[in-house]
């Protein structure tokens, strides 16, 4: 065990093992190419906190920082075709600014890389490319969110000209809620709707819809301002078309649906509901944006409370002597909680990118739920630990200048966006409880969970049918104990749960009442959705296990073996009724549980400052923010200093 040494002030970055992990958690030989733009993007100071600003100020000044950082970009056809440099993006800009996290995340990948996946004509992006025209998406409808696929809006063939009548039938199909209004520029959609010819509904495709010029909004389009939201403010927008004429060119298409001229539809899926699939396939990738921008956000929030917990003195136990507040198990054990969960969501969310970009036609479904499941875990955890380090930095948090205050409502947005995070977990849920094989618990170069020194024992086992004797006690608690420092056994024990749930959902379902599909469903979803949870925390796990293997730097290697260790017991504690009672684990390990939580918690809390220096957010940024750099939000107040009279002793 290493002894908990803490020093006043923040700890100079540069350290070679928050380096290593740095080259770990950036992904390695690619990082530069991958992360370096977008870093030294953030380290200007027109990315710096602006006090004082009116919410339109602040989306105005979103829509500058997407032209800053459009300039930056050398091909942004090609970044909307690149998962990896996309997401890093959303990482790295979520932090500095919600509301660019947001037009970006549309603008890049909604908008055009739909055209990018789209596009086997030559058409002509230049104007998007250049943001002569902001691109945005028009997709759900005021009546129309988690049934995407019952919408309304419709795109009328018209043979006469060629083209189509794109038109808004009922005020329930007024779009909802894009960034459709005037601020930032001149702007076109990328519009979803029902393609109509000669009164049959071919399914929804994609239509290429300018919304305004410089002059203001086009003929047939209607946007009607919506009120301040939570969350940096973006200009959403409820928008409506009134039989806006379209040419035969603003239809986007591909393998999955082309239009002849006689009206003709060709299709390589069988039904509409596939196309619509395919139409917004990029909500897929938009599901990997909004978890790397509240990744991203999580780990700043980290980093500023982390190095405020360092500088924050309170009293000590000896008279006059003033400790730091992270010296304290109470409040660096929940930084530490928080810290291995993020380092967890960062290695999973690497795995899922990786997979993703992999992905073939075989494999789709299996990587969108992976990737659906992977977006409300990390989007679920980055608010807690946001709200957590807000909590830990106490009224200094509650500042929006000290950088992290803002944070937690801006995740509101990613948790909602791309797919509400409890839709997509049943989606995944009602497939994955017979679609999907709990039963493999073992990672490969994982050992089996029977294997473990610490396997529980059966009335029939040697260690059972023995005599009690006065050294029995200890030798099972040290056992126990044992086990419980074994990443292996851990993530075996994870991995039961996971199929104890599916076991629980499977039989739920064969029992639940014949003839009334909801009430079926209603008494299998509680036991589905924990086991979608159990699977969420296994494959994080088994994302950071991966890590710690990889790690070649032996101090850097034995933090992340902590963390792993930390992250299992902390996400085991949920399981331990279950566990116990089908005899995966015995009493002796549930009463060791705690201590092997506190042995985590003295191995990790002297390195608080080279975790999160990983995180490698560049020191202009954190120089700007007052409590992630020594000092406190009085420091920012532009009057002089106050020489401020002593008060007169009070008599009692």
């Amino acid at each position: 065990m290493i002894a908990t040494t803490f020093e006043a002030g923040p700890v100079a970055t540069g350290h070679p093992v928050a380096d290593h992990l740095a080259h770990l958690l950036f992904e390695g030989t690619g990082r530069e190419r991958t992360h370096g733009t977008w870093r030294r993007l953030i380290s200007g100071r027109e990315f710096s906190y602006r006090p004082g600003l009116a919410p339109a100020e602040r989306t105005a000044l979103s829509y500058d920082r997407l032209r800053l950082l459009n300039n930056t970009v050398d091909d942004p056809a090609r970044l909307a075709a690149d998962p990896h440099r996309l997401a890093a993006l959303h990482e790295w800009i979520g932090p500095v600014d919600g509301g660019l996290t947001t037009l970006a995340s549309i603008h890049y990948n909604l908008f055009l890389g739909s055209l990018v996946d789209h596009d086997d004509n030559g058409r002509d992006l230049s104007d998007f490319t250049t943001l002569q025209q902001i691109g945005t998406f028009l997709c759900t409808e005021l009546e129309h969110g988690n049934d995407v696929a019952a919408m309304e809006t419709v795109a009328v063939f018209d043979r006469a000209s060629g083209g189509f009548h794109l038109h808004t039938p009922t005020p329930g199909a007024q779009k909802f809620m894009p960034n459709t209004s005037a601020t930032g520029g001149p702007k076109s959609a990328v519009v979803a709707a029902r393609l109509v010819v000669d009164g049959r509904d071919e399914g929804v495709f994609l239509f290429l819809t300018p919304l305004g010029d410089r002059s203001g909004l086009l003929p047939g389009v209607r946007v009607r301002p919506l009120p301040d939201r939570t969350g940096t403010p973006v200009d959403h927008a409820l928008t409506a078309f009134d039989h806006k004429w379209l040419p035969r060119e603003a239809l986007l298409e591909a393998a999955h649906g082309r239009l002849a001229p006689d009206g003709t539809l060709t299709s390589t899926l069988g039904n509409r509901r596939k196309r619509l699939l395919r139409s917004i396939n990029r909500v897929t990738m938009g599901k990997l944006c909004m978890s790397a921008g509240t990744l991203g956000m999580a780990r700043a929030a980290l980093t500023i409370a982390v190095r405020y917990a360092h500088s924050r003195l309170v009293t000590g136990p000896r008279a006059g002597e003033r400790i730091p507040v992270a010296a304290h198990r109470s409040h660096h054990g929940r930084l530490l909680d928080a810290l291995a969960t993020a380092y967890a969501m960062t290695f999973l969310h690497r795995t899922v990118v990786d997979r993703f970009a992999a992905s073939t036609e075989e494999d789709r479904e299996e990587v969108e739920r992976l990737t659906a499941v992977a977006k409300g875990w990390i989007t679920w955890q980055a608010r807690a630990i946001t709200t957590e380090c807000r909590e830990r930095c106490g009224a200094q948090g509650l500042f929006p200048a000290n950088g992290i205050s803002d944070l937690p409502s801006n995740i509101e947005g990613g948790i909602t966006a791309e797919g509400d995070n409890l839709v997509i977990w049943v989606k995944a849920a009602a497939e994955m409880v017979f679609g999907h094989d709990a039963t493999a618990r073992t990672r490969a170069g994982t050992p089996a969970t029977p294997d473990s020194p610490a396997a529980p024992t059966t009335p029939d086992s040697p260690a059972a049918s023995t005599a009690p004797d006065s050294s029995a006690a200890p030798a099972a608690a040290g056992a126990a104990a044992a086990a419980l420092a074994d990443p292996a056994f851990l993530r075996g024990l994870l991995a039961e749960a996971e199929a104890i749930w599916q076991a629980r959902a499977r039989a739920d379902l064969r029992d639940g009442p014949a003839g009334d599909p909801v009430g079926r469903w209603n008494g299998t979803s509680t036991a589905a959705l924990e086991m979608v949870s159990a699977h969420a925390r296994l494959q994080a796990a088994d994302a950071l296990i991966a890590a710690a293997e990889r790690a070649t730097d032996p101090t850097a290697r034995f933090l992340l073996r902590s963390l792993c260790l930390l992250f299992l017991l902390r996400r085991l504690r949920d399981h331990t009724g279950d566990l116990l009672a089908e005899g995966h684990l015995t009493a002796d390990h549930v009463r060791a549980l705690p201590r092997a939580l506190d042995s985590a918690y003295d191995d990790l809390a002297p390195h608080l400052m080279t975790l999160v220096d990983a995180f490698d957010f560049p020191a202009e940024m954190l120089s700007a923010i007052p409590i992630a750099s020594g000092g406190t939000i009085v420091r920012t107040l532009e009057e002089p200093a106050q020489e401020w009279p002593l008060a007169s002793p009070v008599s009692p």
